[in-house]
């Protein structure tokens, strides 16, 4: 959850702001912190680092929005059917490894919801009906295996 308020922050963005807004702020940082604009070393080092930092950041959120969402629902549904073949969880981050290769991280999960997935063994129905819109969610890479936004 610190990395949603921390993004947010960089950006400027606002918790229910449209994706294309969001976009908005992206280009405009990156055109005021773009390395190339530097001719001093020292400062061209210092933009390259927070050109990456707002690259992450607009990443993020861009993957965790509900347009994003919306526009991916049948390809997030294939996904889950696949099947959960592993997972993670830490700090309230539960991430998905499913049997196509592709990845997703739900943020907010509680312990019991964490501990009732557990002992469902990770069934696709308990994603679809407990995780899935209850949670914010970002696929971290898709079933090629590349990072996805």
């Amino acid at each position: 959850m610190k990395e949603i308020a921390a993004s947010r922050k960089l950006l400027g963005a606002t918790p229910n702001m449209p994706l294309k807004q969001i976009e908005v702020l992206y280009k405009g940082l990156m055109k005021k912190h773009h390395p190339d604009r530097f001719q001093d070393e020292l400062e061209r080092i210092e933009a390259e680092q927070l050109s990456q930092q707002i690259i992450a950041a607009y990443k993020f959120l861009q993957g965790i929005h509900p347009e994003t969402h919306a526009a991916r629902t049948e390809e997030f549904e294939a996904n889950y059917n696949s099947g959960v073949l592993d997972w993670e969880y830490k700090g309230q981050i539960l991430s998905l490894h499913f049997a196509d290769g592709s990845k997703h991280a739900f943020y907010g999960v509680s312990n019991n919801t964490y501990n009732k997935f557990v002992a469902t063994n990770g069934t696709p129905r308990f994603v679809r009906r407990n995780l899935v819109g209850s949670f914010l969610q970002r696929r971290l890479n898709g079933p090629t295996g590349v990072l996805a936004a």
